[in-house]
């Protein structure tokens, strides 16, 4: 394939767009999924009223959410490989737009779920797009730089998301999120139609049932790929696991009504916007790669704080006081794993975007259902957040003691646990 089918032609001498508008568009897209999720959360123990149902049930329509949400991811990724990234995003968004009127217009909390798990669906267009977009046109720290910009905006969504959520609930009802939700999908389809340009070429040979079992099992089998996803897994997908917890310990145990919830939720990511501002600053000196360890150690910080809640009684410092240093390490990883993860895999930048999307959402679902069927919400908080924070920190260690594994800066000839008949091609910034 020629490199002008790729969109790495851009990379050599002018991008097919700059650094600033891939920012821009990649934190517009892959923030659409947690403001999503978040402006709903202040609503869930109204919904319980509204419908006359169990707080059981109004979980589920998130978990369905997370559910959509993920799974969509792994036929996104490849889709946008083989059709072209901004076909594939607007198309995804409109899915978006009808999970939203579903929910909005829902008679039933059966319906309820099925407008959210559409929603879901069409949400995952943004993790999948926006990161393979990066790949597809920057590599190195100039990649990491753009991850960190991106995480800035998807600091500052989710940020806004359940205080405006709280607001709207209290005055309009819960109905009126989603008419904020499906603004949202119309503004960024307006978005991706102006501003984002077509960084691959249309090749219908990678929708083939073999060619997408093939791409998905060379990153399942290459210990590289696994070893920094998981890392970005337990760390990111913490946050979206305990976001089934947090609306029901901070309304229903500590006492907040919901437009209080949505501000107290700015301990979480105002943190995160915070980290990613510093790590912005830090990077202008040191390598993003230089964060990680710092990272993790809050991470591993705010998971002890958490693992105090079988102690004690739940205040709202209790629990979001952990949080905090939890978030801002999430800021310091995500910029160079997220980079790390995706840099041997340029001609699958959309099934590997995609999968890793994947694994960090499915992480959330999987550790927020079994929080669910715990039955307690504080006790699932604070045993199954800690796992999440242990497992990213021992994958690093794993991935830190093999060299050929990792560097200081990742190399073509580090990275090489490359699929067999693979050749990886050097970073231009790192050759």
């Amino acid at each position: 394939m020629s490199a002008s089918q790729t969109g790495i032609d851009a990379t050599a001498d002018a991008p097919l767009m700059s650094a600033r508008r891939v920012s821009l568009l990649g934190g517009l897209l892959i923030a659409m999924g947690p403001i999503s999720m978040a402006m709903y959360t202040p609503a869930m123990p109204a919904i319980v009223e509204a419908f006359g149902s169990t707080e059981a049930a109004v979980k589920l329509t998130l978990t369905l959410y997370f559910a959509g949400f993920a799974c969509a991811q792994l036929i996104a990724g490849p889709l946008s490989d083989a059709l072209g990234r901004k076909p594939v995003t607007v198309a995804f968004l409109l899915i978006y737009l009808l999970g939203s009127v579903l929910a909005l217009l829902a008679p039933t909390v059966e319906t309820l779920m099925l407008g959210r798990f559409v929603q879901g669906v069409g949400a995952s267009v943004g993790i999948a797009v926006s990161r393979a977009l990066v790949r597809d046109l920057f590599t190195g720290h100039t990649s990491a730089k753009i991850m960190n910009v991106i995480g800035i905006i998807l600091a500052l969504g989710p940020a806004l998301a359940p205080t405006i959520g709280g607001v709207l609930m209290e005055f309009y009802g819960w109905r009126s999120s989603f008419v904020a939700m499906f603004l949202v999908g119309v503004g960024s389809i307006a978005a991706v139609s102006v501003f984002m340009r077509e960084t691959v070429g249309r090749d219908l040979s990678r929708l083939q049932p073999a060619s997408l079992l093939r791409s998905y099992g060379l990153l399942l089998t290459n210990r590289h790929f696994l070893l920094t996803v998981t890392v970005i897994s337990g760390a990111v997908g913490a946050l979206y696991a305990q976001s089934t917890f947090l609306p029901f310990i901070l309304m229903n145990r500590v006492g907040l009504t919901p437009s209080q919830f949505g501000l107290g939720m700015l301990m979480q990511s105002g943190c995160f916007f915070l980290g990613a501002l510093m790590a912005r600053q830090l990077m202008r000196r040191i390598s993003a790669y230089q964060l990680v360890t710092p990272g993790l150690c809050l991470i591993a910080l705010g998971s002890a704080g958490v693992f105090m809640l079988n102690f004690w009684a739940p205040t709202y410092l209790r629990v979001m006081g952990p949080v905090a240093p939890y978030a801002l390490g999430i800021a310091f990883v995500m910029p160079a794993m997220s980079t790390a993860a995706l840099a041997p895999f340029r001609e699958n930048a959309g099934a590997a975007s995609a999968l890793m999307g994947f694994l960090q959402m499915g992480s959330g679902l999987l550790f927020g259902t079994i929080g669910a069927l715990m039955g307690d919400p504080v006790s699932a908080m604070a045993n199954l957040v800690p796992v999440m924070g242990l497992a990213a920190c021992l994958a690093y260690i794993v991935y830190r003691r093999h060299p050929h594994l990792a560097e200081e800066e990742p190399r073509h000839d580090v990275l090489a646990a490359a699929p067999p008949g693979r050749t990886l091609m050097p970073d231009k910034e790192n050759p």
